[in-house]
């Protein structure tokens, strides 16, 4: 097995055990089990339990932006249900079988008051996300403020809806996201 292959396997397993079972939770040796590899190979390509975290959250981070930037050219050129499509993406998240929750969130609320490193990587998330959003409203036409709001809905939806278990959340979080969309947009 190569190392990429290695580092591969490594980070599928993390990243399934993690949000499975939780960050804490997972231990190196059953991650390994997992992974297919052995313990010094894991070592090897990643020193720390805190270097494979930083590594599965990265490439959550590339998943999330990818799929988001998919569902808003999904969407057309049209700047409100550009807007709207982020919650069509969140339903669509909420509905899988797997749904646990935001990866970001359950590692910042597991690890983020003891590893800084981590804590550091979903701020920079999060942060992207305002990113995305500020230019959806922007490209609207709406006021930066919009930007704000929509995000803090769409992270409180996911929060609810991993505690919930009700994909329907999203559907909520959508007609807020009209009300606020509709309110704030120029009109014609």
């Amino acid at each position: 097995m190569t190392e990429s292959e290695a580092r591969e396997k490594i980070l599928a397993a993390a990243e399934d055990l993690y949000y499975r079972k939780g960050y804490a939770a997972v231990g190196m040796d059953e991650l390994r089990t997992a992974a297919g590899v052995s313990l010094r190979r894991l070592y090897a390509l990643f020193p720390s339990k805190t270097d494979i975290i930083a590594a599965v959250l990265r490439r959550k981070h590339d998943e999330w932006g990818s799929g988001l930037a998919a569902a808003v050219r999904a969407a057309g050129d049209e700047p409100r249900a550009r807007l709207l499509a982020v919650y069509g993406h969140l339903e669509e998240w909420f509905c899988a079988d797997d749904f646990r929750g935001c990866a970001f969130i359950n590692a910042f609320g597991e690890l983020g008051g003891t590893h800084p490193d981590v804590a550091q990587i979903v701020r920079e998330h999060k942060a992207s996300f305002q990113e995305q959003m500020a230019t959806l409203a922007t490209d609207a036409g709406a006021q930066p403020a919009l930007a704000s709001q929509l995000s803090i809905l769409a992270e409180g939806a996911q929060t609810t809806a991993a505690i919930s278990g009700d994909p329907q959340v999203a559907v909520q979080a959508r007609k807020a996201a009209e009300t606020l969309i509709d309110a704030s947009l120029p009109r014609p």
